[in-house]
């Protein structure tokens, strides 16, 4: 059965430079699960934190359900995250060593599970992100260029 994206964090690529990824589970209620099958989730601002010993994901927003009732969910409470014990460990690590923070890539559907990609991230500066503009500029002009020759 192939995956069924959900959500995705397209400004992750553009904000951070990824190192490593993940997948990981994610404890969730069940008006939030409807809500997430209905496609009412949020990565934008949101990133994953070390807690003791756990990794929570903190500032995902996940509307309220539709059909649900008046007492439902808090829409960015923080959620628990399921890994290994030694992919926890990993990135403990490397999140206080060299400084690199733990942000979502994806929410998806896997054999009926709801799974999330996590990545670790180094943040690109702005000169970085200017570079990357401007190849991506002159590529899109040689492209176009080999199209009229």
């Amino acid at each position: 059965m192939p995956e069924q994206v959900v959500a995705k964090n397209k400004k992750a690529f553009h904000n951070y430079e990824i190192i490593d990824r993940y997948e990981a589970g994610i404890v969730l209620h069940g008006s939030e699960v409807k809500a997430i099958r209905e496609g009412k989730v949020n990565l934008l601002d949101s990133y994953a934190r070390v807690k003791d010993d756990e990794l929570w994901l903190n500032n995902c927003h996940i509307s309220p359900y539709s059909h649900g009732s008046p007492l439902q969910h808090d829409p960015t409470r923080p959620r628990k995250l399921l890994l290994h014990r030694r992919e926890i460990n990993k990135l403990i690590g490397k999140t206080i060593k060299t400084g690199l923070t733990i942000v979502p890539l994806s929410l998806y559907f896997k054999n009926g599970k709801i799974k999330i990609e996590i990545a670790l991230a180094r943040g690109k500066r702005l000169y970085d992100k200017r570079e990357k503009a401007r190849r991506k500029t002159i590529q899109r002009e040689i492209e176009i260029e080999m199209k009229r020759s």
